[in-house]
């Protein structure tokens, strides 16, 4: 069978692979403390933040993935207190995330390109919500994902391509 692939899901992942890139770099040279510092009482640290950022790449691969492969997708939600909670994100080792976090990144701009034309607007249903087509869940993991950065950001001066959705 013969897909046709969508060029903006490559344009996409053209921004992507530089995003991580550049916050790839950034991240690196980010000490303990910068990692480990809450923006406010209660709020996630930056590493819980990544961390954050690791499962929703890992529960979006799934979701790309499923409805790439089945068409259609019905898929449970994804409650992020207690997943960053049990994970104890705060408490590992910010090369581990940054590695992870980058690769895992990488890996679904890859597969952004995979994705053919006429899987794009397959019906994904996530946690019992509304509908919605798979280039929807890629661009609003792009976005989500880029909110979320610029909150690790926040305060920094960091050079980063952003990615236009």
């Amino acid at each position: 069978m013969c897909y046709s692939i969508s060029m903006e899901m490559a344009k996409l992942s053209r921004g992507v692979t530089l995003l991580v890139a550049d916050a790839s770099g950034a991240f690196r040279e980010m000490g303990v403390s910068d990692w480990t510092r809450t923006r406010r009482d209660g709020a996630w640290t930056r590493l819980e933040m990544l961390g954050h950022l690791i499962d929703s790449a890992a529960n979006n691969h799934q979701r790309f993935v499923r409805a790439m492969a089945e068409g259609d997708l019905v898929w449970p939600g994804y409650d992020q207190e207690p997943m960053v909670r049990v994970q104890q994100f705060g408490r590992a080792n910010p090369s581990l995330l940054i590695g992870l976090w980058e690769s895992f990144n990488l890996y679904l701009a890859r597969l952004m390109t995979l994705i053919p034309n006429e899987r794009l607007g397959a019906g994904c249903v996530i946690g019992g919500a509304e509908a919605v087509t798979l280039e929807f869940l890629v661009t609003d993991y792009v976005v989500h994902m880029q909110h979320h950065l610029r909150q690790i950001f926040e305060g920094m001066d960091v050079p980063v391509r952003w990615v236009a959705v």
